[in-house]
C-alpha cells in the first residue's frame, strides 16, 4: 500500500463524515436517494478493486468491499421505500 493509497482513504473517510454528520433530519429522507447513488459509486470502485488480481489480500478485501457497499445499496433502498410509502395517501374506497 502506497503513501497515495493511504492519503485518498484517510481523506475519503474524513469528507464522508463531514457531509454524513452536517445533513439535518429534516433533509434525510429526500437526501437519501442521493446517497444511494454515492454507495453505487462505491461499488463500483470495490467491484474494480476485488477484480484488479493484484495479489491475494487486494482480492479479498475487494469481495469484503463487495459484500459491505452492496448490503449499503440495498438497504439504502429498503429504507428509502419504507420511508416514502409513509407519505403515500391512502386509496379512497370505491362506493358500489
Amino acid at each position: 500500500m502506497s503513501f497515495s493509497d493511504l492519503y485518498v482513504f484517510v481523506l475519503a473517510a474524513f469528507v464522508g463524515y463531514q457531509i454524513i454528520t452536517r445533513v439535518p433530519a429534516l433533509l434525510h429522507t429526500p437526501l437519501m436517494a442521493a446517497t444511494n447513488a454515492i454507495s453505487g459509486i462505491s461499488l463500483v470502485g470495490s467491484l474494480v478493486a476485488a477484480g484488479s488480481d493484484r495479489n491475494t489480500l487486494s482480492t479479498v478485501l475487494g469481495v469484503i468491499a463487495v459484500t459491505a457497499a452492496m448490503a449499503n445499496v440495498v438497504g439504502g433502498f429498503l429504507i428509502t421505500d419504507r420511508m416514502l410509502s409513509m407519505f403515500k395517501r391512502a386509496t379512497p374506497s370505491k362506493p358500489n
